[in-house]
């Protein structure tokens, strides 16, 4: 099959394939509650008892307290990512908390919170 032929035909399968699941919703970033947050968590961490599983209002993020300690789990796109709160910075911007891991594999999470959310946050994760 000639390249004219099928570079189109990949291009076009491709932009499909995206559209049908963008219509079919499942580009929407996923909205976390107290027990999807905790089965989330263990999906992460298998061997962890979650003690506590505080939600962000937006639903986008969520302080795990376990018996390892605090940790993050935050949505990306349709699914999340969950680290544990070990080696990290805070940057702190008002209205958004920032969280700089120290692992190339965790990327930089903002993390936008009311000013009693952000209060209660920096107090649970600082907690050993």
């Amino acid at each position: 099959m000639p390249l004219t032929v099928l570079i189109p035909m990949v291009v076009l399968g491709i932009a499909g394939i995206a559209l049908l699941l963008h219509l079919a919703g499942r580009s929407q970033r996923c909205v976390l509650t107290p027990v999807s947050a905790e089965m989330a968590w263990l999906r992460q961490f298998p061997g962890d008892r979650v003690a506590e599983a505080t939600v962000a209002r937006d639903g986008h993020a969520a302080l795990i307290l376990t018996d390892h300690g605090p940790g993050l789990l935050w949505a990306f796109g349709a699914d999340t990512v969950a680290r544990r709160l070990l080696d990290y910075d805070l940057i702190d911007r008002g209205d958004r908390l920032r969280v700089v891991f120290h692992d190339f594999t965790a990327p930089t999470v903002t993390l936008t919170l009311d000013p009693f959310e952000r209060r209660h946050w920096l107090n649970r994760m600082q907690t050993p």
